[in-house]
């Protein structure tokens, strides 16, 4: 049996037939609980011409617990400010994380904003879920020769509590994942079969913020100061990417990052070229985030149904979201929330085993 293993529970969300904002797919949610105990889930809406939205749904629950279908409740973001639109007419507000934030006393969120000079990681706080204020673009300090600020960015999330940095300053921490020039799977997949993998490049990085520095806690004009790669591509089901993918969640045995990962489909040519993406689990210290005690061997879930093998782009199961289950009395189980073939979402559980598996 594979650790960490998720066991499917249903389709919750697909495109509303005859709703405008979805007919290119609805894919990728954010997932948190509101301030009400409710469930709500942040799906990214795709119009006509790959023109993205943020939309806001509740979760709703079977009387097993399961859950098995939503209530729209509309849109919370859509693209506005200059971050968020293309100079041909599109834009996009895509896969949102949200995370809330003890020492901000905020919910924040983090999303694509795919603007005029590619996609960058922007910010949005908000109180009760519903009303969102947008804090600009996340901003870095030079690392070393790189400069994050002019890369583009994907799969950002916060965790949730204050942590140590590696220099042992109170911090906020963030994981991202930089895309720099050559490490998308249409390029690395070019590369020799033995290639060696460049972790300044083709990395899962965490980034902290110092609130001591900072003399304030709002998030707003913070400047991430250290940086530090966290994970590269390393077992053959992930070779070609990694992103980080929910939010870490803490477990007994550190937090748990539920991440992605990219190899070649069988039957791959250059002509007809065949992606798989993957779920997988690391375990990361409690105190110091950026060790790893545990990561996945083998992907936790892979695209095996007609409905994560066919659709905008197929055989994608793509993890944004997680619910500890404490509103059951189930601590151990957690719900993961993924995009279906960048069409639909999906649901399934695992059960955080005792004791934590040896690599």
């Amino acid at each position: 049996m594979i650790p960490f293993q998720l066991h499917r529970i249903c389709t919750i969300m697909k495109p509303e037939e005859g709703n405008e904002l979805e007919v290119e797919g609805v894919l990728n949610p954010a997932v948190t609980r509101g301030p009400d105990g409710n469930l709500y889930l942040f799906p990214r809406l795709v119009a006509k011409n790959n023109y993205s939205r943020i939309g806001i749904a509740k979760v709703i629950f079977n009387k097993e617990g399961d859950p098995v279908d939503v209530e729209r409740l509309g849109v919370v973001l859509e693209p506005e400010t200059d971050y968020e639109k293309r100079p041909n007419g599109g834009g996009g507000c895509e896969d949102p994380r949200i995370t809330y934030v003890e020492p901000v006393e905020h919910y924040i969120m983090t999303y694509t904003a795919y603007g005029p000079n590619g996609p960058r990681i922007a910010m949005a706080r908000s109180k009760d879920l519903f009303t969102w204020e947008r804090m600009g673009l996340i901003c870095y300090t030079l690392y070393k020769p790189v400069d994050f600020n002019n890369v583009n960015d994907k799969d950002a999330s916060f965790f949730p509590v204050e942590l140590p940095s590696p220099h042992n300053h109170q911090s906020i921490a963030m994981l991202h994942r930089p895309l720099f020039p050559d490490t998308i799977p249409e390029a690395t997949v070019k590369l020799d079969k033995d290639r060696n993998i460049d972790k300044h490049k083709e990395s899962i990085w965490i980034s902290y913020f110092n609130l001591k520095e900072g003399k304030q806690t709002s998030l707003e004009n913070a400047k991430f100061t250290s940086h530090y790669r966290l994970a590269s591509p390393e077992n053959p089901w992930e070779n070609l990417k990694i992103g980080a993918g929910a939010p870490p969640v803490l477990t007994k045995h550190g937090w748990m990052l539920v991440y992605h990962g990219v190899h070649k489909r069988e039957g791959y040519t250059k002509e007809n070229p065949k992606y798989c993406y993957s779920a997988g689990v690391m375990i990361l210290s409690e105190k110091e985030p950026q060790k790893i005690l545990y990561r996945s061997a083998h992907p936790i879930l892979t695209p095996e149904l007609p409905s994560e093998t066919i659709g905008t782009v197929g055989d994608v199961v793509f993890p944004t979201g997680t619910d500890r289950r404490d509103d059951i009395g189930q601590p151990n189980r957690i719900d993961v929330y993924y995009g279906m073939a960048d069409d639909r979402i999906g649901v399934a559980k695992m059960i955080i085993p005792e004791s934590l598996p040896e690599n």
